[in-house]
């Protein structure tokens, strides 16, 4: 351990709306150790229950934005008891992940540098993605003997395809932002030093967007990637008669009405 924290929360001085949680391991290239993953579900519970936070930005500190697990501290959990070394995917990595992507509000991830392993998945439990231009991407658990952990099994499959998916994860072969872009994976790809900033000028647009309605468009899509289409009929209506009683909804069809543009406030 250090003296430094192993996760960073701050607010951007644009708009505080928008928080900024930074991965805080640089010399490790943000490697997870059982610190860094404890403080990172905490502080990914304690944004998703703040009610001033309408859109969030994750990244990582120097370099990477994370290479996924610190495999020095998983060799001495496997030495002490491999029975238990994997405690920390029910512990850390599923709840991580499952709070990131239940955010009531957008969540964007500014990868600005190598992002492998449980890091991909962190990445793809976001909603948007902005990418360093020449970073690589892995998904390298077969590459150590293991299977994918980190829920990209699905969000891998999802994002660029059963096929595509099976490739990653058999083989482990590195890829690039440009790929990521060229598959879907990505917004946008830019130079390094632009990541953050780009990310953070989206957080800002969607923090000023009807953050209620958000909310249920990242509910539809969880539920219509694995259900038929009568319940995601069905759930769609429940969510329309949910908005209907928001006052975003309310003033903006009457800002339509008026030919001016809506203001959201995210109720």
């Amino acid at each position: 351990m250090t003296d430094d924290p192993a996760v960073l929360i701050t607010r951007d001085d644009v708009d505080p709306a928008v928080a900024v949680l930074t991965l805080n391991r640089p010399a490790r290239y943000n490697a997870l150790t059982t610190e860094l993953k404890t403080d990172l579900l905490a502080a990914v519970e304690d944004l998703g229950k703040a009610e001033d936070v309408r859109a969030l930005v994750l990244t990582g500190a120097g370099k990477a934005f994370c290479v996924g697990q610190d495999l020095g501290e998983h060799a001495e959990a496997l030495r002490v008891d491999p029975s238990t070394a994997f405690d920390t995917v029910t512990e850390h990595y599923n709840p991580i992940v499952a709070e990131l992507a239940d955010m009531d509000f957008p969540v964007v991830a500014a990868i600005n540098g190598p992002c492998v392993g449980a890091g991909l998945g962190f990445a793809l439990a976001c909603d948007l993605r902005i990418a360093a231009a020449g970073l690589k991407f892995s998904t390298a658990f077969t590459g150590i003997g293991l299977t994918a952990d980190s829920g990209l099994s699905a969000s891998l499959a999802h994002a660029v395809g059963v096929a595509r998916a099976t490739e990653l994860l058999l083989l482990g072969e590195p890829f690039t932002a440009e790929d990521a872009q060229a598959w879907g994976l990505v917004r946008a790809v830019v130079p390094p030093e632009e990541v953050v900033p780009a990310a953070m000028e989206l957080a800002r647009r969607l923090a000023a967007g009807p953050t209620k309605a958000y909310a249920e468009v990242k509910r539809g899509i969880r539920l219509g990637a694995v259900s038929a289409l009568p319940d995601v009929l069905a759930a769609e209506g429940a969510a329309q008669a949910r908005l209907a009683t928001t006052s975003d909804h309310a003033d903006a069809v009457e800002a339509f009405l008026a030919k001016r543009r809506p203001t959201f406030r995210g109720r």
